[in-house]
C-alpha cells in the first residue's frame, strides 16, 4: 500500500512534526530563502518606521491615554525589529542591508503618517498602516513552508499577536476620538496613503509596483520633532511645585499610609520620563538597534509606572487630577539640555535610587502601609529601576568615559535646572497652591479614618530644591 501525505500516520497517531504543521501543510514547496528575506526586510522596515512614529509623537501628544499607548507600542515595535533583524541574519544575508528603503512609496507612506498635523489624522494613518502590515504577515504565513521556515513563523506569530492588540486599541481610539467632522477635515488623505502603499506593491511588495506619487501632502515640509511636552485638560496647574513629595516620604515622623499617596504621586508624575526619553531616542542617531530597543523598554517601563500611580489613586477613590502633577522636569530637560545631558540626568537619578534609601525604602514603606497594591507597585517599580540602572551603564557611561565622571556630569546637568519655582510664579504660570490636603482627605475617607492634623498640615515645597535623595536627606 502506497503512502501519501493524507494516509501517513505517526506512531499511535501522535501529533506530527512537533506540532508545527500537518504533513500536507509541510509538504508544500513554500517560499525560497530569497523570497522570505525580501518580505521579512519589508516587515522590518515597517516596524522601524512605526517605532519612529510612536516615539516621535509621545512628547507632544496631549492625551495621556495615547501618550502611554504610544510608549507601549514603540517598545513592542522595537522588540519586533530586533527579532526580525536576528532572523534575517540567520538566512544567508550578510551584509543585511536593513537600512535600505524597500520602495520610495513606502517611505512616503510612513513619512506622511509621521508628519500628520493632528491627533485625529495621526490615528487614521496608524490605523491604516498596522492592519496592512498584519495582512502582509498573514500572507507570508500562508505562503511559506511552516516546517522549513519555522523560525520565521515563530517570530511572525508573536508579531501578529501584538499587532492584534494595537489594532484593537486603534479601532477603539478612533471610535472615541474621531467623528464625521474630523474625517471631513482630511478629505483625500487616507486615499493618498493607499496610493503610496499601492505604488510599493503593498507592505510586502507582492502587488504590482509603480512609481510613487510625485507630490506629498503633510510631509511636503520635512517633519520637525516637537520636544515640548503637552498634556490634556485633566493635568491642572502643570507648573505647580508646591508639595515636596520626597521630603514627606523621607520624614521619619510621618506615618506609612499617607506616604503611599506621595509614592503614587511620584509614580504618576513619571509620565514626564517618556516625554523626555522620547526626545533622547528621537534626537540620537546612528546607534546600534540594541540601544533603541533598550531605551524603548525603559521608556515603556516609565509609562507603566505612571499608570501604576493612576491605578493606585483610582483604587483608593482619589481623584488624581486634584494633584498638581508637573511637567516642569521634562519641559526643562527637553528645551534646555542636549540629548546626552538629558541621559546624564536620567542616569544620575537612577543611581540615586539604587541606595538603601531609594527604591528599597519605597518598597518597605509600601509593606508597612498595609495597602497590598502599593507594596506590589513598589516591588515592581524597584525591579524595573535596577534594570534601568544596568541599561544606563551599558549605553550612557561609554559616551562619557567612566562611572565617576558620568555620575558627576549628570549631577552638574541636573543642578543647572535645579529650580524655577520663583520664575514660573512670577510669570503667572502657577501660584504653587498646596494640593496635598485635598488628596489626603479623599484617601482618609476611603480608609475610614480621620485626617491626622500633622499630616494634613504638610506644606514643604520644592522651592530651591530638586526631587533628589541627596538634597532631601541633606535638608532633612
Amino acid at each position: 500500500m502506497s503512502v501519501t501525505v493524507d494516509s501517513y500516520r505517526t506512531y499511535r497517531n501522535l501529533p506530527p512534526l512537533a506540532g508545527i504543521a500537518t504533513f500536507a501543510e509541510a509538504a508544500k514547496p513554500g517560499l525560497s530563502v530569497e523570497a522570505c528575506v525580501a518580505r521579512l526586510k519589508r516587515f522590518h522596515y515597517a516596524f522601524v518606521r512605526l517605532h519612529e512614529i510612536f516615539t516621535a509623537r509621545i512628547t507632544a501628544e496631549p492625551i495621556y491615554e495615547l501618550k502611554t499607548a504610544f510608549s507601549h507600542f514603540a517598545y513592542l515595535c522595537a522588540e519586533h525589529v530586533q527579532a526580525l533583524r536576528d532572523r534575517i541574519a540567520e538566512m544567508r544575508e550578510p551584509p543585511l542591508g536593513l537600512d535600505e528603503v524597500p520602495h520610495e512609496g513606502l517611505r512616503i507612506f510612513f513619512d506622511e503618517i509621521l508628519a500628520a498635523p493632528t491627533t485625529e489624522e495621526l490615528l487614521l494613518g496608524i490605523c491604516l498602516a498596522i492592519p496592512e502590515l498584519d495582512r502582509a504577515i498573514e500572507r507570508y504565513q500562508a505562503d511559506t513552508n511552516p516546517l522549513t521556515d519555522a523560525p520565521s513563523c515563530r517570530v511572525l506569530r508573536f508579531a501578529r499577536l501584538e499587532l492584534a492588540d494595537m489594532i484593537d486599541f486603534g479601532q477603539k481610539a478612533v471610535a472615541a476620538l474621531i467623528d464625521e467632522a474630523a474625517l471631513a477635515r482630511t478629505p483625500g488623505w487616507p486615499q493618498f496613503l493607499m496610493q503610496c502603499l499601492a505604488s510599493a506593491g503593498s507592505i510586502d511588495g507582492l502587488a504590482a509596483i509603480s512609481d510613487p506619487p510625485s507630490e506629498r501632502v503633510f510631509s511636503a515640509k520635512p517633519y520637525q520633532y516637537d520636544r515640548v511636552p503637552k498634556r490634556d485638560e485633566r493635568w491642572q496647574d502643570p507648573w505647580n511645585q508646591a508639595v515636596n513629595a520626597e521630603a514627606f516620604l523621607y520624614d521619619e515622623t510621618m506615618p506609612a499610609k499617607p506616604k503611599t499617596l506621595m509614592m503614587l504621586f511620584k509614580r504618576l508624575r513619571e509620565i514626564d520620563v517618556p516625554e523626555m526619553m522620547a526626545s533622547i531616542i528621537q534626537e540620537t542617531k546612528g546607534k546600534p538597534w540594541g540601544y533603541y530597543r533598550d531605551m524603548s523598554r525603559q521608556l515603556w517601563d516609565e509609562a507603566r509606572h505612571a499608570m501604576m500611580g493612576e491605578v493606585g489613586f483610582v483604587s483608593l477613590g482619589v481623584d488624581w487630577t486634584k494633584a498638581r502633577i508637573t511637567l516642569n522636569w521634562s519641559h526643562r530637560l527637553n528645551t534646555e539640555c542636549t540629548p546626552i545631558e538629558r541621559h546624564a540626568v536620567l542616569y544620575f537619578i537612577e543611581q540615586g535610587l539604587m541606595t538603601k534609601t531609594g527604591k528599597r525604602y519605597e518598597w518597605e514603606v509600601g509593606q508597612k502601609s498595609n495597602v497590598p497594591l502599593i507594596a506590589t507597585i513598589q516591588d515592581f517599580d524597584w525591579a524595573d529601576e535596577v534594570l534601568h540602572a544596568q541599561l544606563g551603564r551599558e549605553w550612557y557611561i561609554p559616551q562619557i568615559g567612566e562611572w565617576k565622571e558620568a555620575l558627576a556630569y549628570g549631577d552638574r546637568c541636573w543642578t543647572r535646572i535645579l529650580s524655577n519655582w520663583q520664575a514660573v510664579k512670577e510669570q503667572g504660570l502657577t501660584r504653587h497652591e498646596n494640593w496635598w490636603p485635598d488628596i489626603y482627605r479623599q484617601a482618609c475617607k476611603t480608609w475610614g479614618i480621620d485626617p491626622d492634623p500633622t499630616v494634613l498640615g504638610y506644606a514643604t515645597t520644592y522651592e530651591g530644591a530638586r526631587a533628589d535623595l541627596k538634597n532631601v536627606c541633606a535638608s532633612a
